[in-house]
């Protein structure tokens, strides 16, 4: 059975997209820990980060830096965190969190849901700054 991240990169269930190359997408999460935050992910499930290849591993980061720098230009924040749990969904992902302070690493801070409206403003400005909009 896919994961929930599989059937959002196959676009079977809705996902707002900031990147998307031949091994991972990059898509905004719908319970942020701050605005912004933004889930890397790979196309093909693997459930535990450390069983990706070390190439697609690399990669991964390389995206996640890449986002990370977007949203250092796009929100108003003090450091971009990064966070691999890997308990939510059993597909890697990586979140990339751009922080006022350390209260926007803790999962208990959810946002228990945003609009499509304001997922889609932080998309475009993710977007903006990584000069592909």
């Amino acid at each position: 059975m896919p994961t929930v991240f599989t059937r959002i990169i196959s676009g079977e269930l809705p996902g707002t997209f900031v990147h998307r190359d031949e091994l991972c997408v990059a898509f905004m999460s719908i319970n942020p820990l701050a605005p912004g935050h933004t889930l890397v992910v790979p196309i093909d499930e693997v459930d535990h980060w450390v069983d990706l290849s070390v190439e697609l591993a690399a990669h991964l980061f390389a995206v996640a830096h890449r986002i990370g720098r977007a949203q250092q230009q796009a929100f108003v924040c003090d450091r971009i965190g990064l966070i691999i749990a890997g308990y939510e969904v059993p597909h890697t992902h990586l979140h990339v969190i751009p922080t006022r302070h350390m209260g926007h690493l803790n999962f208990a801070n959810a946002a228990a849901s945003v609009s499509p409206d304001d997922l889609r403003a932080a998309a475009d400005a993710i977007i903006a700054a990584l000069g592909e909009g």
